[in-house]
């Protein structure tokens, strides 16, 4: 029998709509409310912040991640290729060190001068002076570490880093970019906070049900760590002392964009980068979980994208903002976070071929 071109366009229609419908998608999403965006007002009003920032480049790499200080002055930092860069501040000149093989994300240099290294592939790796690779943690109680993301060091040496999904890894998944896409998309608590003990050479569960667990910072008061839900929009307080180990409360929520990594900054605050605005498609889906796994099968070019916008945030242990820095123009975008060194302020990104210092205010 002749089709005719009105069939088979129907017929194409058809099976479109049981694509959109069916097909399957690594994704189960859960139902939840996101809270109403209040976009960039209040505590968070456009500015220019940002526009002053001085810019330095990668050279053949990008993606500076995140930024530790050596006690020497340079600045270390993580790169896409896996390498470490190193910025020595004095001579202006950049160099690459050694390269886990994997993804390095959070960074943190030990008593003892080793980089601690939250690698999205490889695990908790700790890097002599030397250049020495060690895998300290690539599993929690035979259970794998499959998104190591942030690390950060008490004051008595033990280690609290991020897992940011037990479901998506970047190494099954297309990356680190793609694969937390996956878990913010699902949203069903996937991420949780872990502690190793590097005198007991153990790694145990501090918590768990976090929703893309990402930046980590232990408080100044060393009670508790503070971990970025990314899915959430929120910065989580997670208490590490005796009395009650584990236990989770909102620090801040309602951000109005992704936010990624924290560090301890001067005067008791803290910094946090938010990589893009938040989506008004994704906000609006939060309670329709079938209807994201259809956006999930649309082709990636359809599919909600990150917006190219810097923004840093400073805020104080009861939550308050400080500061918050912006460059609406996107011409240092996908911001993940900030280190003080002195008057300056080292800026990160996920993304870029160069990492941003301002001169602080």
């Amino acid at each position: 029998m002749r089709i005719t071109g009105k069939r088979a366009l129907l017929f194409i229609l058809f099976l479109s709509v049981l694509y959109l419908l069916l097909w399957p998608v690594s994704i189960q999403p859960v139902a939840w409310e996101a809270p109403v965006d209040n976009g960039l007002t209040g505590d968070f009003a456009q500015n220019q912040g940002l526009s002053d920032a001085t810019f330095y480049a990668t050279k053949d790499d990008h993606g500076p991640e995140d930024f530790a200080l050596h006690p020497d002055g340079r600045i270390f930092m993580s790169l896409h290729s896996g390498f470490i860069g190193i910025f020595n501040p004095t001579t202006k000149s950049f160099s690459r060190w050694v390269n886990t093989k994997g993804r390095p994300l959070g960074i943190e240099f030990d008593a003892k001068g080793n980089l601690l290294v939250a690698d999205a592939y490889q695990g908790l790796l700790s890097i002599s002076p030397e250049g020495r690779i060690q895998a300290l943690a690539t599993d929690m109680a035979g259970t794998p570490i499959l998104y190591a993301d942030d690390v950060d060091i008490a004051a008595n040496g033990k280690v609290y880093f991020s897992d940011a999904s037990t479901r998506f890894s970047p190494a099954e998944h297309g990356g680190t970019l793609a694969a937390s896409v996956l878990d913010i998309m699902e949203h069903s608590g996937n991420g949780r906070l872990l502690e190793y003990d590097p005198a007991q050479g153990t790694t145990r569960l501090v918590a768990t049900g976090l929703n893309f667990a990402n930046g980590v910072a232990v408080s100044h008061e060393q009670t508790s760590v503070l971990v970025i839900e990314t899915g959430s929009y929120r910065v989580t307080r997670v208490a590490i002392d005796d009395n009650n180990f584990g236990q989770k409360s909102i620090l801040i929520d309602n951000l109005p964009g992704f936010p990624d990594n924290l560090s301890r900054g001067s005067d008791n605050t803290y910094w946090l980068g938010l990589a893009s605005p938040r989506n008004t498609l994704l906000d609006g889906l939060s309670s329709w979980p079938e209807l994201r796994k259809i956006i999930q099968r649309l082709p990636a070019t359809l599919r909600p994208k990150p917006v190219r916008y810097g923004h840093v945030v400073n805020f104080d242990d009861a939550g308050t903002v400080k500061l918050s820095l912006q460059d609406p123009s996107g011409k240092y975008g996908m911001t993940t976070g900030v280190i003080e060194v002195g008057e300056q302020l080292y800026i990160s990104s996920l993304t870029e071929p160069k990492f941003a210092v301002l001169t602080s205010h």
